[in-house]
């Protein structure tokens, strides 16, 4: 289903990654820091033998990370290697019929980096992610 679409937020903004990226959505226990890792890598965390290395979508977009009550993480495989990308809530995964649409808003330099287009969801609009543009992070610093 290429039109299915796991919808999430991050940094309060909606967002959606195309369900066949994702694996699992679950919420993660103990992360353990990893030392000299660039900054959106939060660290290392084991779900059903496989260890993930547990990235923070805000550091990764340049942005200064949220205080969380969970870790909640969006599991993906990028070329043999699991990452659980840190978002802030996970919603729904949905069937979107319209084709993703150029992004006609300017959006900081992290957002454009990581973005692939927009979708329009039941009134509101999603900035469609590109996993793989997450996990390589950002050279940018933290924005206040």
């Amino acid at each position: 289903m290429e039109r299915l679409y796991l919808i999430a937020t991050i940094a309060d903004q909606p967002v959606a990654i195309r369900a066949e990226l994702v694996e699992s959505v679950v919420d993660i226990g103990a992360i353990s820091p990893v030392p000299l890792a660039p900054p959106h890598v939060a660290g290392l965390a084991a779900l059903r033998s496989k260890v993930l290395t547990i990235v923070c979508c805000e550091r990764a977009l340049g942005l200064a990370p949220r205080p969380r009550t969970r870790s909640r993480i969006v599991v993906v495989d990028i070329d043999g290697h699991h990452y659980g990308l840190l978002v802030g809530t996970i919603e729904d995964a949905r069937v979107i019929e319209a084709d993703p649409q150029p992004i006609r808003v300017r959006l900081e330099p992290g957002w454009a980096r990581v973005s692939l287009g927009m979708l329009e969801y039941e009134g509101e609009t999603l900035l469609l992610l590109d996993p793989e543009r997450i996990v390589a992070g950002c050279d940018e610093p933290l924005a206040a």
